[in-house]
């Protein structure tokens, strides 16, 4: 690494690049242990998940689910019921739905909690210091949090149209007619279902075999048949080789077992992942490593090459979550303000997350595919949700639980759910793996009926049942036999 001379003052103890979910939360930290902390932001506060990410795709899952429950309503005992609308109103309620969470993350309020806010594109010249429009601004540690942005792979043609990604989508007002999905991951799937269920005639195309390639099989082939069975048009083992546009004609033409496929399109999403922002902004000069996943490369404190250097949230991967941003920002500031007297090695060792498709996936530590992947013996429990009370009176009671557990043991290695608010459920056992409790823990709390939380607990039931010893319950059928007598 090159040698760069500390400063002898400085303007403050933190600067921290990027007003996203790991900016906002290591400025947040630094100012509440009355740190002068600055916190630059070339763009606008909240990041993606505010504009562009998590806040707008849900509030569209939500109008698409409504229009979805009203074209249902026989299923709900009505003879019929309908629903109008016009596309541009709905994405006009999303952008209303940002600007009432947007004070969250705005300047005034990091202001008035002790943050100095700057607007405008920061560089590194040093470990020490940004410049930001020509001002050059110090501190003792700095904070890299610039985020990610969707990747567009360069698929041939592709410069001859226009594609939609997570960033510009929000931006149409036009439902299209015919919408082609590239990528079978979490956003593809949320968004496809979405469009789908508002009347586009969505076909999503998978190059893998299989859509949500991270989960079981038999997740990735649920998903897949809700899909098909509402319309969409599910393409898996299709390569994109090249887009035409010609004479006001746009379409995708795809490799598929050796023979081509064309796919016509008034629009295309490109949802195939996204990259860290890493150009811009002085990584290169300072020779920062990156990782293999073009990534930031940090270390178990979360530093980034120099030891007044940090970086957190999906510039540093392995995630791109908001709640792991916001977690690894807890041990970059706190290792960036305090680590002279003590550094905290980040933690990855419980770590959830869900797909907000209807029903929703959610997961936390291995599932079967990892398992054997890893050599990890586990046992399996399941609990089909068609048992689950709540879940059969609401009309949504298609999934499971599905729990691994260590052979002969209640410790949870992992757990799947699919179903209604699955991305809600699965906190329970979330808290169970990080505090060490078991399956017995969890079927000794109470949980209120009819809810669908009782599902967790039903989980539990069906744990014990499978892992009690036939000599126990023979000798129990002896004791009341001999209780009889």
């Amino acid at each position: 690494m090159k040698h760069y001379p500390k400063p002898k003052t400085f303007d403050a103890n933190l600067i921290v690049i990027g007003g996203g979910s790991a900016g906002l939360v290591s400025a947040y930290i630094a100012a509440a242990v009355q740190a002068k902390v600055i916190l630059i932001e070339k763009h606008k506060m909240g990041g993606d998940c505010l504009n562009t990410g998590c806040v707008p795709s849900k509030a569209l899952i939500r109008a698409a689910k409504y229009v979805h429950q009203i074209n249902q309503a026989k299923k709900y005992g009505m003879k019929n019921a309908s629903v109008e609308f016009d596309f541009a109103d709905i994405m006009a309620r999303v952008h209303q739905v940002i600007a009432s969470i947007e004070p969250h993350d705005s300047v005034e309020r990091y202001t008035g909690l002790g943050v100095e806010v700057v607007q405008g594109a920061a560089k590194l010249t040093s470990p020490y210091s940004v410049v930001v429009d020509g001002k050059t601004l110090t501190a003792k540690n700095i904070i890299i949090a610039a985020g990610a942005e969707p990747f567009v792979p360069p698929i041939k043609g592709i410069e001859t149209i226009t594609p939609l990604t997570s960033d510009n989508l929000w931006d149409i007002k036009v439902l299209p007619e015919k919408l082609v999905v590239l990528g079978g991951g979490p956003i593809g799937c949320e968004l496809a279902q979405s469009f789908n269920r508002l009347g586009s005639d969505v076909t999503q195309v998978e190059m893998l075999p299989r859509l949500m390639i991270r989960e079981d099989e038999e997740v990735s082939e649920f998903v897949q048949t809700r899909f098909e069975n509402e319309g969409v048009r599910v393409l898996c083992n299709h390569k994109a080789i090249e887009f035409k546009h010609t004479d006001g004609r746009k379409s995708l033409l795809c490799e598929h077992n050796g023979e081509t496929i064309e796919i016509e399109f008034d629009e295309v999403l490109v949802a195939v992942g996204r990259a860290a922002r890493l150009e811009g902004f002085g990584l290169k000069e300072l020779d920062i490593p990156i990782s293999k996943r073009r990534t930031i490369e940090v270390n178990e404190f979360m530093q980034a090459g120099y030891p007044s250097l940090y970086a957190c949230g999906d510039i540093a991967g392995p995630y791109q979550f908001t709640h792991t941003a916001s977690h690894q920002a807890w041990f970059a500031s706190v290792n960036a303000l305090f680590g002279k007297f003590r550094k905290f090695k980040v933690d990855y060792s419980v770590i959830p997350w869900a797909t907000f498709t209807d029903p929703e996936v959610a997961r936390v530590g291995v599932n079967k595919q990892e398992a054997g992947e890893q050599g990890i013996a586990y046992d399996i429990t399941r609990y089909p949700l068609d048992d689950l009370d709540r879940a059969i009176a609401e009309g949504e009671d298609q999934g499971y639980i599905e729990v691994l557990t260590k052979p002969g043991k209640d410790q949870i290695l992992g757990v799947t759910i699919i179903g209604s608010q699955a991305g809600d459920m699965i906190s329970e056992f979330v808290f169970a793996m990080r505090h060490k409790l078991g399956m017995n823990k969890i079927l000794s709390t109470i949980h209120i009926y009819p809810t669908r939380m009782e599902a967790v607990k039903f989980a539990a039931g069906n744990w014990k049942k499978a892992n009690t010893k036939a000599w126990q319950l023979k000798w129990l059928k002896r004791f009341h036999k001999w209780q009889r007598s």
